[in-house]
């Protein structure tokens, strides 16, 4: 089993920026990929980004250029961010951590951009 904590969130400007963390409470070198997603009102939870143990990402087209995602194995933590939000960024996020075996969620953390 593996606890993910995310942090971070709140309410930000549109063009602003956050940075969420993600921390495990253990070793994260045996998930083969990290990821990030997201959930809106009234949607599908969707994949925002994702970071692979060779540290190989993919982005959402939506994302692209604007978020990066980072892992720290030594901190057992993973980075999203988030730069130049807009108000279609608002929406719960949530941390995931997948292997083979094992599929692990975090809580979720409030993501709102408005002025």
């Amino acid at each position: 089993q593996v606890q993910l904590v995310e942090s971070g969130g709140g309410l930000v400007q549109p063009g602003g920026s956050l940075r969420l963390s993600c921390a495990a409470s253990r070793s994260i070198l045996t998930f083969y990929i990290m990821g990030w997603y997201r959930q809106a009102p009234g949607k599908q939870r969707e994949l925002v980004a994702g970071v692979s143990t060779s540290d190989s990402t993919n982005y959402a087209d939506s994302v692209k250029g604007r978020f990066t995602i980072a892992r720290d194995n030594t901190k057992n933590t993973v980075y999203l961010q988030m730069n130049s939000l807009k108000p279609e960024d608002t929406a719960v996020y949530y941390c995931n951590a997948r292997s083979t075996f094992e599929d692990y969620w975090g809580q979720g953390t409030q993501v709102t951009v408005s002025s």
